[in-house]
């Protein structure tokens, strides 16, 4: 056994997840390391080539990693279980007009799990990943914060990770930047994986067209959801697209309809099959209603409201808020002190205190403040 103990590395063949596995070997873990398959894209029709985490590549480049380092090396099976959870879950949304985030269910309720799983039965202490942020114990209440490398942070896609989930996650990139972590890998010898292009895709949609995965997923969607109406922000019908479920809350192009200005997507009413289109200043909403909410820094907010910072998406900078619960306890209300464009259900938002993550949950429907 190493001076340091075991612990489990989720290895997904990129630069981060590596630098994360040979960091903590040389500081004297006894590192192993799992890669997981949780998609193979060739049942599902698409006609790109397989790129990402799950690809063949991908694993055979953390394998030849961990042989090089003397890193023991597994891979786990986990299609079904991500398939049942995390494509359903992917389906539905889109049905229902929100617009899902898989990336944050799938760190919540699969990978996480699995890992942990998996590193009790090796015996390991700890489990760690290759995300930029930090976790700390504060209060008896282990809190994410944001990664040093703000442009890299990745705290947004942690809110929902429970705290005993957090109290055996160690997250060793979140105290530096980007430009370090690439300088540790030439240092050890993997310009490969320096010049390897990084996948901001869907893993299991790596051409990044959902609407037809969509149509691949459900027999006939075209037909059952074709010739709804575009309708302006007053009712006025101006139009027929291409159904409901192909349409996002701030989307612009691919409209197929011409106004002579900008027209955006507003609402989407999946009842009636509408989507309702206006000019930007329409997108401005005040506030919103959060559902399936996981608190991490504070056990609870006062009923008298908690200012705080509200991203609504992962590359948003984020807006001053207002968070309060409902009184029956079944969500959050957030009220911004500005209007903020584009809240799309089904969305994660995110609430921070400083460079810490508060909680989040699920935007379920946004709202106007008189």
């Amino acid at each position: 056994m190493s001076r340091n103990g075991r612990i489990l590395v989720a290895m997904s063949g990129g630069i981060d997840s590596t630098v994360a596995a040979v960091m903590l070997k040389e500081q004297g873990y006894e590192v192993i390391g799992l890669t997981m398959k949780t998609w193979d894209y060739a049942t599902s029709g698409g006609n790109k080539k397989e790129t990402g985490c799950c690809s063949l590549d991908s694993i055979n480049d953390a394998r030849a990693v961990a042989v090089a380092h003397g890193i023991h090396h597994f891979i786990l099976d986990i299609r079904d279980e991500f398939g049942d959870y995390v494509i359903d879950n992917f389906v539905d949304e889109y049905m229902a007009g929100r617009t899902p985030n898989p990336c944050v269910l799938c760190n919540t309720h699969i990978k996480w799990s699995a890992l942990l799983k998996r590193a009790d039965k090796l015996d390991c202490e700890f489990i760690a990943t290759g995300h930029y942020a930090k976790s700390r114990l504060e209060n008896g209440r282990y809190v994410i914060s944001k990664g040093v490398d703000t442009s890299k942070d990745q705290s947004y896609v942690l809110w929902g990770l429970s705290p005993e989930n957090l109290a055996r996650t160690m997250l060793p990139l979140g105290k530096y930047r980007k430009t370090e972590i690439k300088e540790l890998a030439l240092s050890w010898g993997y310009d490969d994986l320096v010049k390897k292009s990084e996948s901001y895709e869907i893993c299991f949609i790596p051409d990044n067209d959902y609407r037809s995965f969509l149509k691949r997923k459900i027999d006939n969607l075209e037909e059952l959801v074709d010739g709804g109406d575009y309708v302006l922000t007053d009712g006025t019908i101006v139009g027929k697209h291409k159904g409901y479920p192909f349409y996002t809350i701030g989307q612009r192009k691919g409209l197929d309809i011409a106004f002579g200005k900008p027209m955006f997507v507003v609402e989407i009413d999946p009842a009636s099959n509408k989507v309702v289109l206006g000019e930007e200043h329409h997108l401005q909403r005040r506030g919103m209603l959060v559902k399936n909410i996981n608190l991490q820094k504070y056990a609870s907010i006062p009923t008298e409201g908690m200012d705080v910072v509200t991203k609504i998406r992962y590359k948003d900078k984020g807006a001053m808020s207002l968070i309060t619960p409902e009184i029956d306890g079944n969500g959050m209300n957030t009220v911004f002190y500005h209007g903020v464009n584009a809240i799309a259900p089904g969305q994660s938002a995110v609430w921070y205190e400083g460079d810490d993550v508060i909680g989040g949950g699920h935007i379920y429907r946004s709202f106007d403040v008189e």
